[in-house]
């Protein structure tokens, strides 16, 4: 092997290295090293940086931007509180998460999805007396086995199809992945079903702590004619499903219904009355009709509701509010905001929200003007004042635009009118243009380190190729197959890229294996296809650390997991998959 080579894998195993000690972040160190091979000769300046005008990382952007819409007008909240819908049992849960997520993974980016559900499955979970901890590694486990089944459902099929197109291939179709991935995520999820809650562990450390440090917070909410909950009872309206909330009672006229059952129905201008903690709220906001007693958001314009803000207050020793119900207190003339819920001290209040007489002390959960905490932060009347940051109005009127708009985007990209590229890029930018979707909101969508990574990456793949280091790597597998032929080497690619991603994120793992799938054909005098759709479903394949994947990160401490956790679950699954895509890849793809 020349200089040139002896080099490029010095550089690789140094970064490495920094990958798994987590050094630097992952974009810095590819550009690093990008730019190492350039400034060697091993890559021209071109090859370095032509992962950004890459397809497929134009595509992952997009994507982010079309997700983003969906979420922003309500449409991914409305399928993810209707998933466990009357689900009593862990397996019941799993099944019903499986019908949903795995289809919903194909379609969508993957971290949305589990930031949504995670959520939804503590609150199940709390409810039912099921630790956490038996279904959140199952829930991201579903989304990476979804992300299979499509050519859009995970970043790392992008950048794989990417290349291919780069490399004078044909690219993947929508569907063209999901011959293999379709019965790959069967499969898993059947493990999963049926062996998960075996290997997973119980922590029950973990559910006594669902009752500890809650702020609980009163709120009562009117049920406008609109509202979809009105003539429902409690359950099917999903009321009984809500994260982090119990209803107390309705209030139906002078009639007072407590304790609430789940066949109790509700009305047109009852008055529901919730104790909860702020995600709870978040969540109770929204559903579209129900609406705070207190507030005249009726009153505001689509507009206006956009700039609101949710922040939290704790009322002063002097404050001039003391002694002032909240009805009194003039919120809204004073301070430009209304008053959502009250907590106070861990005692649950009685009566109804604006005839509560206000106290030193009183954590008052509001919807403020956007300069709210810039202009009361020093305010005598308050203790403290802080913005809620994971509220956001949602844009509910734009909802059966965004879908529409994803639909049109699903007709385009499966009958192939146009590039893959261009059908999201017209989908992202009609998301803003529509208005389900900010300019700001649809910048900041997008994980920029993520794509500054993979385009970046682009070059150490190239540096691999040119150096001839992929080469001499591809002699030696085939050298170490012999006889058994290109289906042993895929079985070795497979195993390889499979423990690389575990290690490093799956993009870089694809990246860097992708000249290898090239040289791999070429020695055999095969087609390359096989390969890549293997090192496509292996590279995602990472089910043994929390590490290599960015969903197994995000259930991690939610979780309460240990490390080996992961492994014991995950490597059984790593095995059997590999066994299904080694075995069905030559059928769709042969050599």
């Amino acid at each position: 092997m020349s200089y040139e080579g002896w080099f490029t894998l010095s550089v690789v195993g140094l970064l490495l290295v920094a990958l798994m000690k987590n050094l630097a972040p992952t974009d810095i160190l590819f550009v690093a090293a990008t730019a190492l091979f350039a400034a060697a000769g091993i890559i021209s300046p071109e090859e370095a940086f032509s992962g950004f005008s890459n397809s497929g990382v134009l595509t992952v952007a997009f994507l982010f931007v079309v997700v983003a819409g969906l979420r922003e007008t309500g449409v991914l909240d409305q399928v993810g509180h209707h998933v466990l819908g009357k689900a009593k049992t862990q397996r019941n849960a799993l099944l019903r998460l499986s019908m949903v997520v795995m289809p919903m993974s194909a379609l969508l980016n993957n971290t949305p999805i589990v930031a949504m559900f995670v959520p939804i499955v503590m609150d199940w979970c709390r409810r039912n007396g099921v630790s956490p901890s038996k279904l959140l590694i199952p829930l991201s486990y579903l989304t990476i086995l979804g992300g299979t089944c499509t050519v859009i459902g995970t970043s790392t099929n992008l950048v794989v199809n990417g290349l291919m197109v780069e490399n004078g291939m044909p690219g993947m179709s929508l569907l063209e992945l999901g011959k293999v991935g379709v019965p790959y995520a069967i499969v898993g999820a059947f493990y999963l079903y049926f062996l998960g809650g075996k290997l997973l562990p119980e922590r029950a450390e973990l559910m006594e702590r669902f009752g500890e440090s809650r702020r609980d917070y009163l709120i009562e909410m009117s049920v406008e004619a609109n509202c979809r909950l009105s003539g429902k009872s409690v359950e099917a309206g999903g009321l009984r499903q809500l994260p982090a909330l119990f209803l107390i009672e309705i209030e139906r006229g002078t009639e007072t219904i407590t304790p609430v059952r789940p066949e109790d129905r509700i009305e047109a201008g009852d008055h529901l009355i919730f104790a909860g903690v702020v995600s709870g709220i978040i969540e109770l906001e929204k559903i579209s009709g129900l609406v705070p007693v207190v507030d005249s958001n009726a009153e505001l314009s689509a507009s206006e509701k956009r700039d609101r803000r949710m922040c939290e207050v704790v009322v002063s020793q002097n404050s001039s509010l003391n002694g002032t119900s909240i009805r009194d207190a003039g919120f809204r003339s004073r301070f430009g905001a209304v008053v959502l819920a009250v907590h106070r001290f861990g005692k649950r209040i009685e009566g109804k929200l604006g005839d509560i007489i206000l106290q030193p002390g009183d954590t008052l959960l509001l919807q403020t003007r956007p300069d709210f905490v810039q202009l009361h932060r020093h305010d005598p009347a308050f203790y403290m004042v802080s913005m809620v940051d994971q509220w956001r109005p949602l844009r509910r009127e734009r909802a059966r635009i965004a879908v529409a708009v994803f639909a049109v985007l699903m007709v385009l990209m499966t009958t192939g009118i146009v590039p893959i590229a261009i059908a999201t890029a017209l989908a992202a930018v009609s998301m803003v243009a529509l208005r389900c979707l900010s300019s700001d909101g649809a910048r900041q969508s997008i994980e920029w380190q993520l794509l500054i990574a993979i385009a970046a990456s682009f070059g150490v793949g190239a540096a691999m190729q040119n150096s001839g280091a992929a080469t001499t790597i591809a002699n030696g597998i085939v050298g170490a197959t012999g006889s058994l032929g290109p289906l042993a080497a895929l079985a070795i690619l497979y195993c390889f890229a499979s423990l690389l991603t575990e290690v490093i994120t799956n993009n870089a793992a694809a990246v860097l294996l992708f000249p290898f799938c090239i040289e791999l054909a070429r020695l055999y005098g095969v087609d390359a296809r096989p390969f890549l759709i293997g090192l496509t479903l292996a590279a995602s394949a990472s089910f043994m650390t929390p590490i290599g994947y960015q969903t197994n990160m995000m259930v991690y401490g939610p979780g309460g997991y240990r490390f080996t956790d992961y492994l014991r679950i995950g490597a059984p699954l790593n095995v059997i998959l590999g066994c299904v895509a080694v075995v069905l890849i030559p059928m769709f793809w042969p050599f």
